[in-house]
């Protein structure tokens, strides 16, 4: 009976002599280690030769190895895309991999005869054109709201062209769409607000203004005066985007300059992207390391697995540092690209202060990522320890706290607080005003607040036509703020509007006391623990908001009292020094000049309004 290490090494000599990809096993069949190879007897061979010679990581590595398998490809470009697939298939521990395998979303420019842009999340060989990916999709969908700006292009998803042309619908009359479903363009008018389109995805500014200028000045020679007004329009939109954009180099050459930042077993990589010389964008990648990788894996890895999916490839690669197989990869992304493409390392100069930058920059995203990672963790030992505590239906993923504030019944308002994972939404946070006429009353208010809320929501969720409203979204965990008169309000609520599954606490500031539904006494989490110091934080958090909101409302209310006694100023004026100013103190402070200037009122009312004020100071003084 052959040993282990005879059948081994009868599987060594039989490996072939072609490109492609091998996956490294441990004991319990689990993929460790996937690699690539030119040549994959001489590759895999490597692993087990003696251990002298050997990296301490992969002398680890083979440690483990139980068994291996090879997939043979027909070319070493075949061989890249086929391990960035398994490397996310499997997410094996000894390779460097983009964390949590994202998958970043792209612009497609769908393959139609009257194109739309959508954002997926995957890439098809569907004769459709993709842009990204994207790392960062605030930064996308900033592009894609001044490209439907200033490219008209349709966003229905009607099957054009139809067979008769019908009315065009409320976004042509608008500026946002061309009307091809009403034939109000032609095929080959909307093409070209497609490839204008395309080149603002690609960062490519600077070759779209020339087009832009080009087609301009012929309308203008043609006397077209509107359609050459419309595209001076889009020509200044577009030269105050690029003017945003840093001048770093004068050789208006497409590049993309890499920079990574390392710490234990994460690792981030930025990449610049250059376009004619200017800088277009960033993208901020992490990535998972096995400790004590080297930097030529780690850039090897992240080149891999990035360009692979990439929509566009650079004609030169900028790097920190040498990589061990440059010339593959300069062969690999050259096969991409269709055309030569060239990877450096520069020593000095421009070209290196910009990689130094990018390094920089990397090293600050890391840090900022790793603080990240360290509150979400405190953030996850919290909420644990809250459902132990309270014994919670679920894990309060989405926690959301209510606060009243007035000063005797008047500009009463509600505030409405988002923590999502024990950290604060800030763009999910709302105010209200309540509109309860009569004497002051907590608990009717606090019931008008909530009722409100989840009515909406509700609204939202059966509205088809709506992906996501503002209020769609229901919390896990609801946070009174009150003991047990202001919990059986909202309980109440959630019961009239037959809402269930969502827990409900109050937490009463007295003894810092949690109230739940239907029991007498209340719980007493101690007082140092994480839950209760994230209760507390999340209920200060909705007061804070409550009484910022309730102090603006009545420093608009006093400044619209003090305006009301000054001649000459109407409901129109009145208006406009409330928006500039938003308090009485604000506007006493200012000057004529700034007040003339801030809310566009002449001088002399401005004078007036001055005089008014320092004798409304002296009466009160």
């Amino acid at each position: 009976m052959m040993t282990k290490d005879q059948q081994r090494e009868d599987k060594l000599k039989a490996l072939p002599v072609s490109p492609g990809v091998y996956l490294m096993r441990d004991a319990l069949g689990d993929v460790i280690y996937v690699g690539k190879a030119a040549v994959l007897r001489s590759r895999v061979r490597s692993y087990f030769q003696s251990p002298d010679g050997l990296h301490q990581r992969t002398r680890a590595l083979v440690s483990e190895i139980a068994d291996f398998e090879v997939i043979q490809t027909a070319t070493e470009s075949e061989a890249f895309l086929l391990e960035d697939s398994l490397i996310k298939r499997y997410q094996p521990r000894f390779n460097v991999r983009l964390r949590d395998d994202k998958r970043y979303p792209y612009l497609k420019m769908t393959n139609e005869a009257f194109p739309r842009v959508r954002i997926v999340r995957r890439r098809y060989p569907d004769g459709a054109r993709y842009y990204g990916p994207y790392t960062n999709a605030k930064a996308m969908r900033a592009t894609l709201k001044l490209a439907q700006k200033l490219f008209p292009i349709r966003t229905c998803s009607l099957d054009l062209p139809l067979k008769s042309p019908r009315r065009p619908c409320l976004n042509f009359h608008i500026g946002r769409c061309s009307g091809p479903c009403a034939e109000l363009i032609s095929t080959s008018a909307y093409g070209q607000l497609v490839d204008q389109a395309g080149l603002l995805f690609e960062g490519r500014i600077s070759g779209l203004i020339a087009r832009l200028r080009k087609s301009m000045n012929h309308a203008a020679a043609s006397e077209e005066f509107e359609r050459a007004a419309h595209l001076r329009d889009q020509l200044n939109s577009l030269q105050r985007s690029l003017e945003r954009q840093s001048v770093v180099l004068n050789d208006h050459l497409d590049r993309d300059v890499l920079g990574f930042a390392a710490e234990k077993d994460r690792v981030c990589a930025l990449t610049f992207v250059v376009r004619g010389g200017r800088i277009a964008g960033q993208q901020t990648i992490f990535l998972s390391a096995p400790d004590d990788v080297d930097p030529s894996e780690i850039l090897e890895a992240f080149i891999t697995q990035y360009y692979a999916t990439a929509s566009s490839i650079p004609r030169e690669l900028l790097l920190p540092s040498d990589i061990e197989h440059a010339d593959l990869f300069r062969d690999w992304l050259s096969g991409l690209r269709g055309r030569s493409v060239d990877i450096k390392v520069p020593a000095r100069g421009e070209k290196r202060a910009l990689v130094v930058m990018a390094s920089e920059n990397a090293r600050y995203a890391l840090l900022q990522d790793l603080k990240q990672t360290t509150l979400k963790k405190e953030s996850s030992s919290a909420l644990i320890e809250l459902v132990d505590g309270l014994s919670l239906g679920g894990y309060p993923q989405r926690i959301e706290a209510f606060d009243i504030s007035n000063t005797q019944g008047e500009e009463a308002t509600g505030s409405m607080v988002v923590f999502e994972n024990g950290s604060p939404r800030r763009d999910a946070y709302r105010h209200f005003k309540v509109h309860l006429a009569g004497k002051p009353d907590d608990y009717a208010m606090m019931k008008e607040v909530v009722r409100r809320r989840f009515r909406r929501g509700l609204a939202e969720l059966s509205n088809p036509t709506l992906a996501r409203g503002k209020f769609s979204e229901l919390p896990d965990l609801l946070l009174i703020d009150g003991g047990k008169g202001q919990l059986k309000v909202a309980v109440d609520v959630l019961r009239e509007l037959n809402i269930e599954g969502i827990d409900v606490i109050g937490l009463a500031k007295r003894h810092e006391e949690v109230f739940k539904p239907g029991q007498s006494q209340s719980i007493q989490l101690p007082m140092e623990s994480d839950a209760l110091l994230l209760l507390r934080r999340i209920r200060d958090e909705a007061h804070r908001f409550a009484i910022s909101y309730h102090r603006r409302l009545r420093s608009q209310r006093s400044l619209s009292s003090v305006l009301d006694d000054i001649p000459g100023i109407g409901p129109k004026r009145k208006s406009s020094l409330m928006k500039a100013f938003g308090s009485v103190d604000r506007l006493t402070h200012a000057t004529a000049e700034e007040i003339s200037l801030g809310a566009g009122v002449s001088e002399a009312l401005a004078e007036k309004i001055v005089s008014h004020l320092q004798e409304e100071s002296q009466d009160t003084s």
